[in-house]
Formats: C-alpha cells, structure tokens, sequence
C-alpha cells in the first residue's frame, strides 16, 4: 500500500510524525511525503521535510492530510483545494489529522459526513464547512472513506484505530506495544471536549 502523507508549511510535527511512527510499520507499506511544489517543507516548530511533487496518486492509496498553523491560509487558497479535492478524489481512504479536516471540509468532500477536529479549533473549522456533520465529542470519526482525528496526538490513536481496521486489531496493539505507547482504541472518548469552551 502507498500512502501519500501531504504537509505544507507551518504544519504540525506530530501531526505528521506520530502518525508515520505507526503506519511506517504495517508490513508492505510505502510512505511518500508529499507537497503542492515539492521541496523543503518546514513545520511550525522548524523541522524541514524534503518532499516530492504530488501529481496524482496511485490506485489504492491512502492520503494522509494533516493539520497545523498552515491551514488558516490554505483553506483560502483555491487552486490548493481544488488540487486536494482531486487528490482525495484519487485516494482509497482518507486520514487527517487535527485541522487537517478543515481542508478536507474546504473542498465539499465531508458535506452530510461526520467529522471531527482539534477541539481548541473547534470553532474555527466548524464555520469553513458548515455541511459538515461535525461531532464535539470524538477522538477521532470514520464516515465512509474518510478518518478525522481531534488535535494532534489525537492522530496516532486514528492512526492505530485505520490499521486494526484494515490489517487487524492484533497489529494495531503489537506496534503500539512496540512503541510503548498506550493506545487509547475507544474513538468516542474524548477527555479534551468542551475544556475549550
């Protein structure tokens, strides 16, 4: 399986590294980073990132969006969310992390599907896609083809709940046993609900 992980400028880090930590080890897996130029990518916290060009995506894969700074701009940006729009349009399954599903919401792709996003955003990304069905309570939501994560570290327990979805939930629980990590698998629990508001 191919998976696409798209970053821009100001993204964030764990957005993108926490994930890739977990699905970099489901077997026959290849990870492409991926931006709209190519390039050095640089997140909000000054990690650089050498990606390639996206142009298309190959048949069964998975695009991984994530979120960060760079979304405020991006969701103005229409020949970026044109191109996202095909993107996902070419993609198997979609994940996003954060306010990776703001972008996502921009290109009418979550219109009438259940969504979620950083709770301390909340707001914010509610008013770019009102035809959302956008869930205040969630770790992370599958609606059909797509998986949206809540803030941040939010993104490696979607990232586990994907693979014990798609390879097995004995996968999921050896990689985070793994990494040490402790999964929390249930995606409607969410302890960071309404502390924003």
């Amino acid at each position: 399986m191919n998976i696409y992980c798209l970053v821009f400028d100001d993204y964030e880090t764990l957005d993108l590294m926490g994930s890739v930590e977990f699905l970099a080890r489901v077997p026959n897996v290849k990870l492409h980073y991926v931006s709209q130029v190519g390039g050095l990518i640089r997140s909000k916290q000054g990690f650089y990132i050498e990606t390639e060009k996206l142009e298309h995506l190959l048949p069964h894969s998975v695009l991984l969006v994530v979120g960060g700074q760079g979304t405020r701009q991006l969701v103005n940006d229409e020949q970026f969310i044109n191109q996202l729009g095909k993107w996902i349009d070419e993609s198997e399954i979609c994940l996003s992390v954060c306010t990776g599903s703001a972008l996502l919401a921009c290109t009418g792709r979550l219109d009438s599907l259940k969504a979620t996003s950083n709770k301390k955003s909340f707001e914010w990304v509610k008013q770019c896609r009102p035809a959302v069905k956008w869930q205040p309570v969630a770790r992370w939501v599958k609606d059909g083809k797509f998986y949206t994560s809540s803030g941040v570290s939010a993104g490696m327990d979607m990232a586990l709940g994907f693979i014990a979805d798609y390879y097995g939930s004995d996968l999921a629980q050896d990689i985070a046993n793994h990494t040490e990590y402790h999964w929390q698998s249930e995606p409607s629990l969410d302890d960071f609900a309404g502390i924003y508001r």
